[in-house]
């Protein structure tokens, strides 16, 4: 119990920090900018919504929603997948590029001295081992 109450304060404190962070140096939620990462992360800065919303680990209706915000923003746009009718692509612009560069030097801080900067290197590739491993298997026994 200890672990685990310790796990969700830890989360909700940092996301928090995240939160505030992420809206004063660009107007941005958390989720938003974890999708514009995960765009400008993937091949030719585009991604199959579908596929999005399985690496957002969201549903897809909650990813149509935050697409539509960021759609509005400029920072997204959707265009048809060549491949197939039926699908959506999510595509990073020049503006999402933009609003990344401008916030992610503060998130990175946020991150770092409210959590990396706390464990030693030993601390840190345990809790890496041990989370990852927690993701491996809900990710190969559930939705996500």
């Amino acid at each position: 119990m200890r672990a685990w109450v310790a796990f969700l304060d830890t989360s909700n404190l940092l996301l928090q920090r995240i939160n505030q962070q992420l809206r004063e140096d660009g107007g941005l939620t958390q989720p938003q900018y974890e999708l514009l990462t995960r765009l400008a992360e993937a091949p030719d800065q585009r991604m199959r919504m579908a596929e999005l919303a399985l690496a957002l680990v969201t549903s897809r209706s909650g990813l149509t929603y935050q697409v539509s915000q960021l759609e509005k923003a400029g920072l997204v746009r959707r265009e048809a997948c060549a491949s197939d009718d039926r699908g959506i692509l999510a595509v990073l612009t020049a503006d999402g590029q933009q609003a990344l560069l401008k916030a992610a030097p503060g998130h990175l801080r946020v991150v770092r001295e409210n959590l990396i900067d706390q464990l030693d290197r030993d601390q840190l590739v345990t809790l890496a081992d041990t989370l990852g491993r927690a993701r491996a298997h809900l990710r190969s026994t559930g939705n996500g």
